[in-house]
């Protein structure tokens, strides 16, 4: 077996208590105390999260913003400079490479962030797009690392630690400045669908740049976030997962994200697919439940329909634990998502409701 990466903050985490996980070669916490406190502190606080295992581009040239308008399905040509933009890239046949944010810092300057477990296979993607264009794609994952930060609280907290006025900076923009004396590029993103900043800087400066942050934090009620919340908390929004929601064979068109998806644009990958996917419509959806019941929903998990025959399987499923019910996601045939749908745990056939995400009213910055 290979050793498991490790993010700066490894032995931060660890003396923290920490549970650390293999996920997605990388070891991870996935929780400090309790993922379901964990969850609540984010929604009624703030939470700090550790994602230096994310993935970060330069795409840097004349013919920058026309090839990444190329390579994803979201129009770049609306960017600005600070501005962010959340887009699927996919394949020929309108399934998902990966989903990324593009942010552009100038005509011919933009920065990609890239899931964890996508790196090595979104780099050689990358880099075969890129060919016939007059563009420089570089992997900076290794040169930065990144804590996300996300709350209601989040942002009187990281501006007590900067002379940035975080106030300008809307939701999905982005600008640069130092957090406790460490430079950052200062995005108000996040997975969590509160407010919140997320803070790309060099690896050098994460430990010193947790401790600031988890100090000036301890008072508005501040607490360290593993993977476990963070999953929970993503599915709570309603927010896909590479791997789950998305796929190679999950077309964002299927997952919900047709508002991503600007067909009207200059041609991209996969538009010719998913121009035939809008007019025909999707054999399968994805669609988000709730069960009335506190077991968890497993992915894989076989979704039946009212006579018992499979017409789907669940793709992600957690406790919830602000209404302390079950919720999840599930692929099911496009034909049977009006009808009466349930699984069977264990025996006990449990009905699922289907719901418009997000689970519970979430109040993040416009």
């Amino acid at each position: 077996m290979s050793a498991l990466q490790r993010t700066p903050l490894r032995d931060f985490h660890a003396a923290h208590g920490a549970r650390l996980v293999d996920f997605a070669g990388w070891e991870m916490p996935v929780q400090y105390r309790s993922i379901l406190e964990e969850h609540k502190a984010v929604r009624r606080a703030a939470g700090l999260f550790d994602v230096s295992h994310m993935g970060e581009v330069d795409v840097r040239g004349p013919e920058a913003g026309k090839f990444l308008n190329h390579l994803v399905t979201n129009d770049v040509s609306k960017l600005f400079p600070g501005r962010v933009l959340y887009s699927p890239m996919c394949y020929s046949n309108g399934g998902v490479v990966d989903d990324l944010l593009v942010y552009m810092r100038g005509p011919e300057d933009y920065f990609l962030c890239i899931n964890a477990g996508n790196i090595a296979k979104d780099i050689a993607w990358l880099h075969e797009q890129a060919k016939g264009f007059a563009v420089t794609v570089t992997d900076r994952s290794d040169d930065y690392a990144l804590l996300a930060i996300q709350g209601p609280k989040a942002a009187a907290i990281v501006q007590s630690l900067t002379g940035a006025k975080l106030d300008l900076i809307k939701y999905y923009h982005f600008a640069e400045g130092t957090v406790a004396g460490v430079h950052c590029i200062i995005s108000r993103t996040g997975y969590t669908g509160e407010d919140g900043f997320e803070l790309y800087h060099a690896k050098g400066d994460a430990v010193g740049l947790a401790e600031a942050l988890l100090k000036a934090g301890a008072p508005h009620g501040l607490e360290l976030v593993g993977l476990g919340a963070r999953d929970s908390l993503r599915l709570e929004a309603g927010y896909p997962l590479y791997g789950h929601e998305i796929t190679a064979d999950i077309s964002p068109l299927t997952a919900g994200l047709g508002w991503t998806v600007k067909l009207d644009k200059a041609d991209f990958n996969g538009h010719a697919a998913l121009v035939a996917e809008k007019k025909n419509g999707a054999p399968n959806k994805v669609v988000f439940f709730k069960t009335g019941d506190r077991r968890i929903v497993r992915a894989d998990t076989p979704v039946l329909d009212a006579l018992g025959a499979q017409v789907g399987r669940v793709l992600s499923g957690t406790l919830l634990p602000i209404i302390n019910e079950a919720i999840g996601s599930a692929l099911v045939t496009t034909a049977s998502s009006a009808s009466p749908l349930a699984v069977d745990i264990r025996g006990t056939l449990i009905q699922l409701q289907l719901v418009k995400p997000p689970f519970v009213e979430l109040k993040k910055s416009s």
